[in-house]
């Protein structure tokens, strides 16, 4: 299906209002989960085994690394039994050698592990970041009407970095867990009393950490809640600017992103002192555990009965005993966050798309363009029926305007002949095949759109108008723009064909784009176009352009056409009257206006007005 413009205001909420809540398929983004989940673990693991070499490479580093941590302070213990037992310096060849070794060895492997796992969590978070892309552009437009864009965002975005902490994380942890039992076992080797000793003050010290978590798990989620608030109000600000600015609202919405800016300023410095507070703990704690050793191994040493070099060892093995423990406590919140993470990105990707391919569909032969609406019911949820029961034949090469009050379901019935959605009742034909029973790829082939606010991309102007054909050549890009009456403004611009757009388009106006929207949808060659209100909100000069190039585009093709402009409904082989989800009535211009009817009132409250108004600038 050709893209020849953005969804506009009616695409998703005429016809059927859909309401706009919070992410209802994912978790709450303030809930955090259990620090392991195994099934995300396992599904993580599928994305880790294409890395085996790289991942192989940093646990054995991290092994190294952490054997010459524990090693340490029995080397600068041997090498000061060496020198207490001969008096001399070439004593301390042998132990400063291996010494030099093995801090060369520590820091070389810190950095392959570091570099190998890095290798190992960026290859993961790319491949996870490409499989979300590309599943959200499988899944069906209902999807998008159920969760803002914004929180849909987040799980491509921040989700999957919240889950590089679990990568950046768990080999980490696992060498803190490695290096906790060494030294334990270290310490337990070289004097059991003093090890005992040292072990005194562990259930202090996890008595400390547990009071800590539960402090801190509220303080590091007052951060996450506040910094949510603060991209909510800053997207919101951003993407409203026209309307703060045309409202003089600049003063206000300042003050108002002010308070909810100090908030997360006053959430971050009661985390930061949090965190800041548990350190003295643990000095304090290590403090007291490096002087019960020098009191009671200091007289052990006194009395002949433990070697000094086991008493300076045991001080080194004592400062690091704890640096373990205190890492893994910091680490336990971030665990829960990537887990939580972990579970909302694979609910996304397991979503499955509310329209697909049946297993048994096939490719929709070319076309004529014949659409048949046999009983058609629809609802966007159950409680809400939009279309009742429409019964309409639009033969191939017709233009059919389809008019009516809104709500009536317009946009719903040119939404199902794109088969954003499919029926819930009834059959859908195009040329006798029903949709459901071809493949949605042959569907879109052959069909284009052109809606009532064009969506252009950042690229130039010749690539947004081969959007759909990016094999075209340049010859038939301009033969396209020449047909849609868009070659005569885009050769006046800077570069031409080759101008690059901003953002939307922004640097063209608001016709313009509608122009370049008809010109892509001219490529594409549909046999069946879809006008959703495309001249709704353009000026008379481009509406008039527009007209004139609609006789050319729509030339031989099926064309479905919403429109509240005479002109447009005016040139219609038929016009198709909605109310209520229903067929009112239909027929030519003036056979409906002769009925008196539906139609007749519509004219007469809105045309006539338009057509009023036409003459008197003509005149």
């Amino acid at each position: 299906m050709t893209w020849s413009g953005g969804f506009g205001s009616g695409m998703m909420g005429r016809g059927g209002p859909i309401a706009r809540g919070r992410l209802g398929e994912f978790l709450d983004e303030e809930q955090l989960g259990t620090p392991y989940n195994h099934k995300v673990v396992m599904r993580l693991l599928r994305y880790v085994r294409p890395y085996p070499r790289p991942l192989t490479i940093s646990i054995v580093a991290l092994l190294i690394f952490t054997a010459t941590q524990v090693a340490a302070p029995w080397i600068i213990k041997y090498g000061i039994d060496q020198l207490l037992q001969h008096k001399t310096v070439g004593a301390m060849v042998l132990p400063l050698s291996i010494f030099v070794i093995s801090n060369a060895l520590n820091v070389v492997t810190n950095y392959i592990h570091q570099a190998a796992l890095a290798r190992v969590s960026q290859g993961v978070l790319y491949k996870l970041r490409t499989e979300m892309f590309a599943h959200l552009q499988k899944l069906s437009v209902s999807f998008m009407d159920r969760n803002e864009v914004g929180r849909v965002m987040s799980r491509v975005q921040n989700d999957v970095s919240q889950l590089q902490e679990f990568l950046s994380i768990i080999v980490p942890s696992l060498g803190d867990l490695l290096s906790l039992i060494g030294i334990t076992v270290a310490m337990f080797l070289l004097n059991v009393q003093l090890a005992l000793l040292t072990m005194a003050m562990v259930p202090v010290l996890f008595l400390v950490l547990v009071l800590w978590q539960r402090v801190a798990w509220r303080s590091f989620m007052r951060v996450r809640r506040a910094i949510s608030v603060v991209n909510s109000g800053l997207q919101e600000n951003i993407s409203g600017v026209r309307v703060v600015q045309a409202l003089g609202r600049e003063r206000v919405n300042m003050s108002q992103f002010d308070g909810v800016n100090r908030e997360h300023l006053n959430a971050n410095l009661q985390a930061a002192r949090l965190s800041a507070a548990l350190m003295p703990v643990v000095e304090v704690l290590t403090a007291v555990s490096i002087a019960l050793v020098v009191i009671f191994g200091g007289r052990q040493v006194m009395n002949g009965s433990l070697e000094v070099g086991v008493l300076v060892a045991f001080m080194l093995y004592i400062q690091r005993f704890y640096d373990p423990i205190r890492n893994m406590t910091m680490q336990y919140t971030q665990l829960q966050r990537a887990m939580t993470s972990g579970v909302r990105i694979f609910e996304m990707l397991d979503t499955k798309p509310a329209v697909q391919d049946a297993a048994s569909a096939k490719e929709l032969p070319p076309i004529k363009g014949d659409i048949t609406f046999d009983g058609v019911h629809f609802g966007y949820s159950a409680e809400t029926e939009v279309l009742k029961g429409i019964d309409l034949r639009i033969e191939a090469g017709e233009t059919v305007a389809v008019v009516g009050p809104s709500g009536a379901g317009k946009t719903t019935l040119a939404a199902l002949i794109a088969r954003f959605y499919d029926v819930i009742g009834g059959r859908l034909l195009i040329d006798g095949h029903d949709v459901r029973d071809v493949t949605r790829a042959s569907l879109a082939r052959q069909m284009a759109m052109v809606l009532q606010e064009p969506f252009l991309f950042s690229a130039s102007v010749k690539e947004n108008i081969k959007f759909n054909r990016t094999d075209a050549t340049d010859d038939q890009v301009v033969a396209a723009a020449q047909v849609a009456g868009a070659h005569a403004f885009i050769i006046r611009l800077p570069q031409g064909y080759e101008t690059k757009l901003e953002e939307r388009g922004q640097n063209l106006s608001l016709g313009q784009r509608q122009l370049v929207s008809f010109a892509r949808a001219v490529l594409a060659d549909p046999r069946i176009l879809i006008l959703d209100e495309a001249t709704a909100n353009i000026d008379t000069h481009t509406e008039q352009l527009i007209q004139k190039a609609m006789g050319r585009v729509l030339k031989g093709r099926t064309a479905v056409v919403i429109a509240h402009r005479l002109s447009t409904v005016r040139s219609a082989d038929r016009i198709v009257v909605l109310e209520g989800g229903r067929v009112a009535e239909q027929g030519t211009h003036r056979d409906l206006l002769a009925r008196g009817g539906l139609y007749a009132h519509l004219y007469a409250a809105y045309f006539s007005q338009e057509e009023a108004a036409a003459a008197t600038a003509r005149a």
